[in-house]
């Protein structure tokens, strides 16, 4: 688990819907970038401003397709047209 924390207010928004919504959300922090699911959006009650810690879970990188290899075309009964 990847655990984040920010003051941004819009930054926490998108967490939340992100998490309400299912869906996989991006943080670039410094020169790392982690995807995956959003766990807990928890706010900190004692900090001024207000801060929130951002747990994330990680998925694994989607690996890249292939291209599909094309055979040569057949052309079934292709000798009944001549």
């Amino acid at each position: 688990m990847f655990t984040y924390e920010t003051a941004d207010q819009k930054e926490v928004r998108r967490f939340r819907i992100a998490q309400f919504n299912g869906r996989m959300a991006t943080v670039k922090s410094g020169d790392s970038t982690v995807t995956g699911f959003v766990r807990s959006v928890l706010e900190q009650d004692s900090s001024i401003p207000p801060r929130w810690t951002i747990t994330i879970v990680p998925s694994a990188p989607k690996q890249e397709s292939k291209p599909i290899r094309l055979g040569a075309r057949v052309r079934p009964f292709a000798e009944d047209y001549f």
